[in-house]
């Protein structure tokens, strides 16, 4: 049996995240899916939201474009990064509201392949239990 966090995290508190096991996904409700995702052009292809042709060109044409769409947030023009755009309630663009898990899971960008091994705090993640319906 596993042994869940006693409490629930405030993701914007790194100090109240529970020590990760890859268990623990399966009981959270993808409070991790709340934080801003940063992506290169490499994921926003595997994404299939720019193709590769789109390298060669300026990239803030294409941040404009994803902008319109409402699908980049921003982007940071000398690190050539984007951030993804967010739901109103804060939750990832691609984050099933019903069952809380990545409907682009195969697709998803390096940010959240390497979560929480890489990110706000290394080892870690923001446990929140999901709420039964």
């Amino acid at each position: 049996m596993i042994q869940l966090p006693a409490s629930q995290a405030n993701v914007e508190n790194t100090a109240t995240w529970a020590k990760y096991s890859k268990r623990l996904c399966d009981y959270c409700g993808a409070a991790c899916c709340s934080l801003p995702v940063e992506v290169q052009p490499s994921d926003l292809i595997r994404m299939e939201l720019m193709d590769k042709f789109e390298l060669e060109e300026d990239l803030k044409h294409t941040a404009r474009r994803l902008m319109k769409q409402h699908l980049v947030e921003h982007f940071h023009s000398k690190t050539q990064t984007f951030t993804l755009a967010r739901m109103a309630n804060g939750d990832c663009l691609y984050l099933d509201n019903r069952t809380r898990r990545c409907t682009i899971y195969s697709q998803r960008p390096d940010t959240c392949r390497n979560h929480p091994q890489v990110g706000p705090r290394s080892g870690y993640c923001a446990f929140k239990q999901k709420v039964s319906v």
